[in-house]
């Protein structure tokens, strides 16, 4: 990647998993710093992680930006770097969780240049830990957001929520 690059550090956090979650995003570019952070009623962890992921790439102004994004969350890395995602396009997302965010993430990612990096949760890097707190903090808002997704989904397994 050349010129100019978005740092973006995500995180996501859930208060039992299900249950109450959080995200916290961290962003760079040159000298501006943006942080972002949403609170929702009932969702997963891993939701919230590519939910992170995802808000950040969609709150870029600009296409075609080189992007760094860093997390935490094996399980949304390596469905990238390793190409399960991929595979699961091709079988039509049969039997995966979260396919509703997967297909949004496919879409905002062609729009940029991008590059998944796994960090260390709760370890020493400032920006992972940064958006941490920010997740815990907005998982315990007293207004929370619906993940309309997941919520959605249990009720047509016939669960009450």
């Amino acid at each position: 990647m050349e010129g100019s690059i978005v740092e973006i550090y995500t995180d996501g956090a859930c208060s039992g998993n299900p249950g109450p979650g959080g995200l916290g995003i961290v962003m760079k570019y040159k000298e501006q710093r943006k942080e972002l952070a949403y609170g929702f009623r009932l969702t997963t962890n891993n939701r919230m992680e590519l939910i992170a992921i995802i808000v950040a790439l969609e709150s870029l102004k600009k296409e075609h930006l080189n992007v760094v994004v860093y997390s935490d969350s094996k399980y949304v890395i390596d469905s990238i770097n390793l190409g399960w995602v991929y595979g699961w396009v091709k079988k039509g997302f049969a039997g995966k969780a979260n396919a509703d965010l997967w297909k949004r993430f496919l879409i905002i990612q062609k729009k940029h240049h991008i590059k998944f990096i796994w960090v260390k949760g709760h370890a020493s890097n400032k920006e992972n830990n940064r958006c941490d707190e920010l997740a815990v903090a907005a998982s315990k808002n007293k207004h929370l957001l619906i993940d309309e997704g997941y919520e959605l989904s249990q009720k047509s397994k016939g669960l009450n929520l």
